[in-house]
């Protein structure tokens, strides 16, 4: 499972920062702004395989519930990461670029323990959408 995780947040991740630097290098967006739009892509990915490759979650019973929960996983982490890539440009003087990438991380390190635990839960079968 923690390949596959690595796998699919890496994908994610991929295509966060690919949207985070084309809106901010390519359209000159506001950085905090590019990272709320890559946040949106990159959950839409970030769902898809985590729950059905990751998980290996294939019920759809209640997968908008099941959706709903993991949305709120991942704007607890957009919070965390917007708040980190914050502190990383204004405080600590790094490109927006560098900030993303270890908020990234930081933010994917909290939020695996919650889908693992409780939202993608077939272990205990305890999943959120039983």
């Amino acid at each position: 499972m923690i390949l596959r995780y690595l796998v699919s947040g890496g994908t994610s991740a991929f295509v966060n920062l690919s949207a985070f630097s084309l809106l901010l290098y390519v359209f000159n967006l506001h950085y905090i702004v590019s990272s709320m739009v890559a946040f949106v892509v990159g959950f839409l990915v970030s769902l898809i395989l985590q729950k059905f490759w990751t998980f290996r979650d294939h019920s759809t019973d209640n997968i908008h519930i099941q959706s709903f929960y993991y949305l709120l996983n991942s704007l607890f982490g957009l919070g965390i990461n917007t708040l980190i890539l914050f502190i990383c440009v204004h405080f600590l003087n790094l490109l927006p670029l560098a900030g993303q990438i270890i908020a990234g991380g930081l933010t994917a390190f909290c939020t695996f323990f919650i889908s693992k635990h409780f939202i993608f839960n077939k272990e205990k079968g305890e999943s959120i959408s039983q």
